[in-house]
């Protein structure tokens, strides 16, 4: 049976100061650091090696894959990175606290912002400095988003999974994917055949290695984390609650 292993990113310096991130490109905090080395370990404890790992264009992504592949003494595999797998782009709201946007434009809103599946954010301006065309990295990549739904990120997810994974996956290659809350939150939609109702309240916890099972046609036979159930509801519950204005 194939299978492929999918990670959200540890905690990042952003993620703790509850700001809404998307393409911003911050780096792990502490806590985010101490989470790539535990899935790392888990990985390794039960046996898990890789042919190659994939991941995007965002340090905290990149960061958590090396201290994963360190833990697991296989800091030598191939590495392919793809911009792809970046975050939702969250326009105008990057940087911005997600309880303090709340208290102001309301829960309601500022959950279709975060987890409604067509729902795009107040865009970038064109000229603003922290817009992807102004990013080296992205030279060359046509298209680039000032703002995205949910919709849009699964457009993009989903030609990299046709384009490059799905060759890996029918030669058996065994890939770790070290991704974000929403380029994951796109594959789960695909993968699991998620509602537009479901996928906005279906969370994923930052840390916690998810494994995919398929069959021989890469239609799913099932999926786990690798964690305790009472501590991935904790984790999940604390990402649910990350944009309420209650206290």
């Amino acid at each position: 049976m194939k299978q492929l292993v999918l990670v959200r990113h540890g905690q990042s310096t952003w993620n703790l100061q509850n700001r809404f991130t998307g393409w911003v490109d911050v780096d792990l905090s502490e806590r985010g650091v101490n989470e790539a080395r535990d899935a790392g370990r888990t990985l390794k404890a039960q046996g898990y090696r890789f042919d190659l790992a994939m991941t995007s264009f965002l340090q905290r992504s990149i960061h958590t894959l090396e201290l994963i592949l360190e833990e697991m003494n296989q800091m030598s595999l191939p590495v392919q990175t793809d911009w792809r797998l970046n975050e939702r782009h969250y326009g105008a709201l990057q940087g911005l606290d997600k309880k303090e946007t709340a208290a102001r434009h309301g829960d309601e809103q500022v959950l279709k912002w975060r987890r409604g599946y067509a729902v795009r954010p107040p865009a970038l301006e064109a000229n603003d400095p922290s817009h992807p065309a102004n990013d080296p990295r992205y030279n060359g990549i046509d298209g680039l988003p000032a703002t995205e739904s949910l919709a849009d990120t699964l457009v993009r997810v989903m030609q990299w999974w046709h384009e490059q994974l799905v060759p890996q996956l029918e030669s058996d290659r065994k890939v770790l994917v070290v991704a974000h809350g929403n380029s994951l939150r796109a594959m789960a939609k695909f993968l699991d055949d998620l509602s537009e109702d479901e996928i906005m309240q279906y969370n994923i916890p930052t840390g916690f290695p998810l494994v995919y099972h398929f069959n021989d046609d890469l239609s799913v036979a099932g999926h786990e984390y690798l964690a305790d159930a009472a501590v991935l509801e904790a984790a999940v519950s604390e990402v649910k609650s990350q944009a309420s204005s209650k206290p």
